[in-house]
């Protein structure tokens, strides 16, 4: 079969990245849409919040193993099928939720969300680069990445709406059937990359010893694993808020549940500035200067919640957190090609969301358990926050070295 035609690339391209920005959208919302769920789920189930840490823990192992996987699949063979399967998993995690009775079942059911979702961000940003000219990179990876943030607004202001209206099993419906239909959207629009033969096994470079040898020099590097651990401490910051900001707002500075959730819409909304502001500035300032500025700002942010409930202060704290975890996932993948073999996107960003994982599994079981032990939250919130500031000083070395390229 030959290759396509650049009018025929260009026709396949904008479907190909609505359909990974569709996919980055649903992922979040069924991702952060446990902490918005949350609060109601709590006194049904009757768990404590190191048991709900639990659950949210469970998501983030299946996501850990099963993403580096996918991330090597994704440079190495056929993107829609691989994409569209996971994503039907994630849809069936999330629509099993509103029918769990207990901890067991519930951490089951989001170990199913948890492996779906592996799929949908080093696969669809590996996807999304390929088809993306190299100085647009960072801007268009932004920009796909915004489905994110607007996963997160639906989240925090769509399924509070269907839980007061209803219960919050009927948010985890929702969100189930949101992600089975954003499934079938992929089967139809995704292809590999342009030009690409249909067949099954794709990628140039990174198949048999040359493979190897790559990846080999590339775990010898230091930059790459500076970048993995603070990566790993990104997370650990980041989810503490997303697991635990509705339910400290409601049980400790009495906030309504809508109230509370809205905070939630604010993190979307300012989100989507960050994307929009700090993704481009990465392409002319550099990736690693914007990473550093993120965990700024996510530290920041994050210390606000702990200590700042009068007033505006929630709000700010929220806005000044939305920006710097807006653009900092984009940019992590966008820096992967900067300072490693381009045609190892996939993999790389896929070995960096193990750290990710470690990270996203250790924090809402810590978080939870010092609330238990402290009776308040706000402590972890200040983990959290230590948590962004150490992962600044891990990216100062990378930051001193000049990309490989």
């Amino acid at each position: 079969m030959g290759y396509d035609t650049a009018g025929t690339q260009a026709m396949k391209k904008y479907p190909i990245l609505v359909a990974c920005f569709c996919t980055v959208f649903v992922a979040y919302a069924v991702r952060y849409g446990y902490g918005v769920l949350l609060p109601e789920m709590l006194p049904v189930m009757a768990v404590s919040k190191a048991g709900a840490g639990i659950v949210y823990a469970s998501f983030f192992v299946a996501y850990t193993v099963f993403s580096p996987l996918l991330g090597l699949m994704g440079d190495r063979y056929n993107s829609r099928a691989l994409i569209s399967l996971f994503v039907g998993l994630l849809g069936a995690g999330a629509l099993l939720m509103a029918f769990s009775k207990s901890i067991v079942q519930a951490s089951l059911f989001f170990t199913l969300a948890g492996i779906g979702s592996a799929a949908c961000w080093a696969p669809v940003m590996a996807l999304a680069r390929r088809w993306t000219d190299q100085r647009r990179k960072g801007t268009t990876l932004a920009l796909i990445d915004i489905g994110s943030a607007l996963g997160i607004i639906a989240a925090g202001s769509a399924i509070p709406a269907l839980v007061v209206a209803a219960d919050w099993t009927s948010g985890w419906i929702a969100l189930g059937a949101a992600g089975l239909a954003v499934a079938a959207l992929d089967l139809v629009f995704i292809r590999h990359s342009p030009g690409d033969n249909p067949g099954v096994r794709h990628g140039r470079g990174t198949t048999g010893a040359g493979f190897r040898v790559t990846l080999a020099g590339l775990l010898r590097d230091f930059r790459f694993w500076l970048i993995g651990l603070a990566y790993l401490l990104t997370g650990f910051a980041i989810l503490i808020p997303f697991t635990f900001l509705s339910t400290y707002a409601v049980e400790e500075m009495s906030y309504t549940y809508r109230a509370a959730t809205g905070l939630l819409t604010v993190i979307g909304v300012s989100a989507i500035a960050g994307k929009l502001i700090l993704g481009p500035l990465s392409d002319r300032a550099g990736r690693v200067h914007v990473m550093m500025l993120c965990g700024v700002l996510i530290a920041a942010g994050c210390l606000g919640m702990a200590w700042g409930w009068g007033g505006a202060l929630p709000y700010v704290s929220t806005v000044v957190f939305g920006l710097g975890y807006g653009a900092v996932w984009a940019v992590y993948a966008a820096v992967a090609s900067d300072y490693f073999p381009p045609e190892m996107t996939g993999s790389i960003v896929g070995l960096w969301t193990m750290y990710l994982g470690v990270g996203s599994v250790v924090s809402p079981v810590a978080a939870g358990w010092i609330a238990d032990v402290t009776g308040t939250l706000a402590w972890s919130f200040v983990l959290a926050g230590a948590g962004a500031a150490v992962s600044l000083l891990l990216l100062v070395p990378v930051w001193r070295a000049r990309p490989a390229r």
